[in-house]
């Protein structure tokens, strides 16, 4: 599986998962930008570890929320590397609580960024996708967006929402060799579950048939096999990275 030659822009690409995916499609051979909205010094460290890597890469800033902000993006990217074959919309947050305590800005905070930031990546990429009539965009949604969870109406409803939005986009752009799926990661070793109580945790292993986190590297496999011209008659799936959470 190689990506020799392709171009790539990850979606808060600076940290975590969205590291992890920059570093192996860096692996595979392609040339990355790096999105990120406030931590410019992560996203500069994971430029720097694909550069390692021998490819070309760079950080990129914009609020994936902000339809301007992705424009500009977009068109920055494409006017540095050529084109742009690979879309990943990685970008994306939580405000975690009960619904009687969910405040309604903590719930449009997580939509705007994790639905409507996808949307408006995946509308700003639809167009130069089309027109060189090949191109791959992989959502990283959430087991969550399947199963729900308690204390995250929010981030199920935007996680679900983005399989809705990448299976319909798949129907609309699968004539002109453009993919779109999506890679639903379960419980995934990060500094974000990490900071969960050892109580949590367990809880959480306890319902993963394969008793162990995922790391972020199965992730980012998983969407380099996306990227990747071994899926080009794929489109519209979904496919859990969960140790068997889903089944």
């Amino acid at each position: 599986m190689s990506l020799n030659g392709k171009t790539a822009l990850v979606t808060g690409g600076g940290r975590g998962i969205g590291r992890a995916i920059c570093l192996e499609l860096a692996r595979q051979g392609a040339r990355v930008a790096v999105n990120y909205s406030g931590s410019q010094a992560a996203a500069e460290q994971t430029v720097e570890e694909c550069r390692a890597l021998g490819v070309e890469a760079f950080a990129i800033q914009a609020d994936v929320a902000d339809g301007n902000s992705v424009t500009a993006m977009v068109k920055a990217v494409i006017a540095r590397l050529g084109r742009l074959d690979i879309l990943v919309c990685n970008a994306g947050i939580t405000r975690d609580n009960l619904m009687p305590l969910l405040k309604e800005d903590d719930f449009d905070a997580v939509v705007d960024t994790n639905l409507k930031g996808a949307f408006l990546c995946m509308k700003a990429a639809y167009r130069p996708m089309m027109k060189q009539k090949y191109g791959r965009i992989v959502a990283v949604s959430s087991i969550v967006g399947l199963r729900g969870n308690a204390g995250q109406t929010n981030y199920a409803a935007s996680k679900a929402g983005l399989i809705g939005l990448s299976k319909s986009l798949a129907k609309e752009l699968a004539g002109r060799n453009v993919t779109v799926n999506v890679v639903a990661p379960g419980f995934i070793d990060t500094n974000m579950t990490a900071a969960l109580p050892e109580s949590a945790q367990q809880a959480i292993l306890a319902t993963i048939p394969m008793g162990r986190m995922g790391a972020t590297e199965d992730v980012a496999k998983a969407v380099a096999f996306f990227a990747s011209d071994a899926a080009g008659y794929v489109t519209g799936q979904v496919l859990c990275v969960d140790g068997g959470m889903a089944v």
